[in-house]
């Protein structure tokens, strides 16, 4: 039996792969409980810059929760208890990109949301179905979306459970690139071996600034933004960013 969730190394860049083809993907426990633990080890791992995340075949990314692993819960502390594996994506300090084909769906389309940046194929559709099953999305949407796309958009998405289609997702700015379906995984390995070639603390340090931006006051926002401007001084990368400048070359972050 292969593994439904699958690490494949190259370089700086990490990909993980939900490799449940025949189900959509759908998550179950087991696959929430080894995304976690991937997601912890590759953010510890010095030698990962950045994480890019996709689902195999091409007919969907993930169509969210395996509804039968749902019901096999005993209760609704153990449910309240269980992994949540589109927060184990968005508590990662390091950069993740979502490379979007298919189905975009529920905890799928939450764990998109929980990813930094979105490289969505043209002939992919993203929903939260949630409410049509009697329940709210438990990984995100209702706290993330409106951040993206403003109050009313949001209600509508989720009051309403309607997919929409590719091009309406990223014209609302649920997307940040839409290319044609084949070419997907190819843009978000681009973008990912790019933002793994820049200091890696750099990289951190804006990631952690804009998170703050979206908890705090503007006030504290800012004041954030100038302790890790420090931090990235005191790393010293900006040594090699700024002699690369002077001598006209690419930068070669090595930490």
């Amino acid at each position: 039996m292969e593994d439904e969730v699958v690490l494949i190394r190259d370089g700086f860049v990490a990909e993980i792969v939900l490799n449940r083809p025949a189900k959509l993907n759908a998550v179950t426990p087991a696959m929430a409980a080894r995304l976690q633990e991937l997601c912890r080890a590759l953010d510890a791992d010095a030698d990962v810059r950045a994480v890019l995340i996709r689902g195999a075949g091409g007919k969907a990314f993930s169509a969210g929760s395996d509804l039968n692993a749902l019901a096999g819960y005993s209760s609704a502390w153990a449910f309240r208890n269980r992994v949540e594996y589109a927060t184990a994506v968005r508590d990662m300090r390091k950069p993740v990109v979502a490379a979007l084909r298919g189905w975009v769906l529920g905890g799928g389309a939450e764990t998109a949301l929980s990813a930094d940046i979105r490289v969505m194929g043209r002939g992919a559709r993203l929903g939260f179905p949630e409410v049509q099953r009697g329940w709210v999305g438990g990984g995100g949407a209702s706290q993330l979306l409106p951040r993206l796309v403003g109050y009313g958009q949001a209600m509508k998405l989720l009051l309403t459970g309607d997919p929409i289609e590719a091009a309406e997702a990223h014209r609302l700015g649920i997307v940040e690139y839409l290319v044609d379906d084949d070419q997907v995984e190819a843009e978000a390995r681009r973008l990912c071996t790019r933002l793994a070639g820049f200091s890696p603390v750099a990289v951190e340090a804006v990631k952690a600034s804009v998170r703050m931006a979206m908890a705090s006051t503007l006030a504290a926002g800012l004041r954030y933004e100038n302790e890790m401007n420090t931090l990235c001084f005191a790393a010293g990368d900006h040594m090699e960013g700024i002699r690369a400048f002077q001598e006209k070359r690419e930068a070669s972050f090595r930490q």
